[in-house]
């Protein structure tokens, strides 16, 4: 086992009061380790989504700790977590959330700290959107929209990458082109969280855990790695 550097504890994020309590996360533990490739399987409503949101720093707990390289993120005022989103980790959605009203190549170069033009046109070659660079995000299909997302969240150069079902919204082959993308950077080195509700993705885990109703209900490693081109959904 890598070592490790992710450990949530005990995490409980809850919506509403009274007989409207709702526990979005009921004590959930999960760790994640150095160069995992770790599935989050799950329906709606499972809590998948929302433990993500947790690691990257995007919402708050009600209690519990997420330790990140030793360092509790859940005791960060607004100015470190700011800084723990732009250096430690890299955020892919489900809906791309590019800015539709600047270039494919702005939207890379658009994170504090990832200006480097050189690298954001190196960014766009590896995901073979570089023709793309004076494109409009509206002018793209869905799955180059994603590619460009992967290209802003590797701009930041952060050892973690957190997606959240980064191919629910693409059709099969290109939800397969995004896949293959994260398998290579996860093979270089990278350790990735993917959050998904698509049993087939996870066969690509390392380790796969499953939530159901706010809970982990099961964790396990996965001996039998598929790649990319092999899943089928």
């Amino acid at each position: 086992m890598e070592r490790l550097i992710i450990e949530a504890k005990d995490l409980v994020k809850t919506y509403g009061e009274g007989e409207g309590l709702t526990y979005a996360l009921n004590h959930v533990s999960i760790n994640v380790y150095e160069h995992d490739f770790l599935v989050i399987l799950g329906g709606s409503g499972s809590g998948k989504s929302t433990f993500l949101n947790m690691l990257g720093g995007i919402d708050t707990v009600d209690s519990g700790e997420i330790s990140v390289y030793g360092e509790d993120i859940t005791q960060y005022n607004d100015k470190k977590l700011t800084l723990y989103r732009r250096n430690t980790i890299g955020f892919v959605y489900q809906f791309f959330n590019l800015i539709n009203d600047i270039t494919v190549l702005q939207n890379v170069m658009l994170a504090p700290g990832a200006r480097d033009k050189e690298r954001a046109m190196a960014l766009l070659e590896r995901v073979q959107l570089a023709e793309k660079k004076d494109k409009f995000p509206r002018q793209l299909s869905g799955g180059q929209q994603q590619r460009v997302a992967i290209a802003r969240a590797l701009n930041k150069q952060s050892e973690i990458l957190l997606c959240d079902e980064p191919t629910g919204a693409l059709d099969d082959a290109s939800g397969k082109a995004v896949l293959k993308l994260l398998e290579e950077i996860h093979e270089e080195g990278k350790t990735v969280v993917l959050v998904t509700h698509t049993r087939e993705i996870a066969g690509m885990a390392t380790r796969i855990i499953t939530m159901r109703n706010g809970k982990v209900v099961k964790e396990e490693m996965n001996e039998h790695r598929i790649k990319a081109e092999e899943v089928e959904w």
